[in-house]
């Protein structure tokens, strides 16, 4: 599956937008520089999965609204990665990214 960056890049911010939230709302609130999610919105920059997941959980949804276009906000499963991603510090939450990153490789 190739990933269109400029359709994530406008996903993320159409999101943003009908949240009514500033860039640096969720720059803060994802720990990212206001710069880089402008990059990422403008798709100058590609963030990676950690970032992705931050953005979602900031924004309050799923990654794939931003990956594929489809949320699933009532899926419990997704509500309860996300809730678990929260309290994760930065090397955990590099381990987790990582393991996506090798999950998604795996043909189950």
């Amino acid at each position: 599956m190739e990933l269109d960056y400029t359709e994530i890049g406008r996903r993320v911010a159409r999101r943003r937008k009908e949240l009514r939230l500033t860039q640096s709302q969720v720059a803060e609130w994802a720990d990212i520089s206001d710069q880089y999610l402008s990059n990422i919105e403008r798709a100058v920059s590609i963030p990676s999965t950690e970032v992705v997941m931050r953005l979602a959980i900031a924004l309050d949804t799923t990654p794939d609204e931003f990956l594929v276009g489809t949320a699933r906000h009532e899926d419990e499963a997704w509500r309860s990665v996300a809730q678990r991603l929260r309290g994760l510090d930065e090397k955990q939450l590099s381990l987790a990214d990582h393991f996506l990153d090798w999950l998604s490789e795996q043909k189950l």
